[in-house]
């Protein structure tokens, strides 16, 4: 309710400062731009955009998985794969509004340690030149050895930076621009700092991270699933993520635990290759088994939100003292007891596990076309 009073506000006052019509009034068409951490096979989540008939007006790139530059030139090789690089890819934020990975090893210490640090972890000189990802050292060195998508021929757009370019596209179409968020919030939160009406004009953020309650997970469970109930998108950027989750965006929809629902296994693996092409290869050879469709879960959800089975509306917040074990884990209140200032938003319990994996299958099969 709050935040359709301030989108209503907004939208008076540009109609006020003639900014804004009858005629610029949103049609059906919707958009995405999809901020991520991306990696060699990153690509069904602008697939799954762009068959949901969503336009995907850019991606984005964040630290997170490894470090943004890293990121950046994942997607500008998956959308060469998917032959779309009509999509422009901007570069985000390179460092959190807060952390480093100093900061972040010794919090470990005291606190104890994540299964996967992501850009954080320890630099690793022998694991990049055998193809993993760079972590701490120099953000902006990259590692060629870790496209097995191919490195990329083309370059970002430096027209802008990340963050200016979500705050012009929800001024460009108001109400019909999905922010899809499933690495570190930063770029989100600069967006929020930069214009107070961004959050507001947007249509919704998509979020993937902020598991509720997995601490018995990390502890009985095997070092497997202790990885895959370790939240490193918000733990990257804490800061980022409460002041992105407390934004006034018209909804905030949060696949956390339900983004461990649905994992990859090999008969789906191979079920996919059986229609043959360069995206259904890469799948195929190299997404692995295992990890469950984290990135996808968010996206699928995004596109189509009746795969979405079961939902709850709660206060959420995000834990920003150093100081605590549960620094970077999102917090969860009942209305009568939760703290001055922070806002509802939709946590996706459950999901159609079946119909995600037919949309995806669908999505490599007829990929589509600028």
């Amino acid at each position: 309710m709050e935040s359709n009073r301030t989108s209503l506000a907004c939208l008076i006052l540009m109609m006020i400062l003639g900014v804004w019509s009858e005629n610029d009034a949103p049609s059906d068409k919707r958009y995405a731009i999809l901020d991520n951490d991306w990696l060699a096979v990153g690509f069904l989540p602008f697939l799954l955009a762009m068959k949901g008939d969503m336009e995907v007006l850019g991606l984005v790139s964040n630290t997170g998985n490894t470090w943004q530059k890293q990121c950046g030139l994942h997607a500008l090789a998956n959308l060469e794969v998917a032959n779309l690089t009509c999509i422009p890819v901007y570069q985000g934020a390179t460092w959190p509004l807060i952390n480093t990975p100093e900061r972040f090893q010794a919090w470990e210490t005291v606190h104890g340690r994540l299964p996967f640090q992501g850009a954080f972890g320890p630099l690793n000189l022998t694991a990049e030149q055998t193809g993993k990802n760079p972590t701490s050292g120099d953000p902006n060195r990259v590692v060629k050895e870790a496209f097995v998508e191919g490195f990329p021929n083309t370059s970002f757009n430096d027209a802008t930076s990340a963050a200016n370019f979500m705050v012009e596209m929800v001024h460009r179409h108001p109400f019909q621009v999905s922010i899809f968020s499933a690495g570190a919030l930063t770029n989100v939160a600069l967006a929020v700092r930069i214009d107070p009406s961004f959050a507001s004009l947007a249509k919704e953020l998509v979020i993937m991270g902020g598991y509720v309650d997995v601490d018995m997970f990390r502890a009985l469970g095997d070092y497997g699933q202790a990885n895959i109930n370790s939240d490193i998108n918000f733990k990257m950027d804490p800061e980022a993520a409460k002041i992105a989750i407390n934004a006034d965006f018209p909804d905030i929809i949060i696949a956390g635990n339900v983004a461990n629902q649905v994992q990859a296994t090999q008969e789906y693996l191979d079920e996919v290759y059986q229609v043959k092409n360069p995206l259904t290869r890469l799948f195929h050879d190299h997404y692995g088994t295992r990890f469950p469709f984290w990135d996808e879960t968010a996206a699928g959800v995004m596109v189509d939100p009746s795969i979405a089975l079961n939902t709850s509306t709660v206060y959420a917040d995000v834990d920003i003292s150093y100081g605590s074990a549960s620094y970077g884990d999102i917090l969860v209140y009942n209305p009568e007891l939760r703290p001055a200032g922070i806002r509802k938003v939709t946590y996706v319990n459950q999901i159609d596990g079946a119909k995600l994996k037919e949309m995806m299958k669908q999505a490599m099969w007829e990929p589509p076309t600028c």
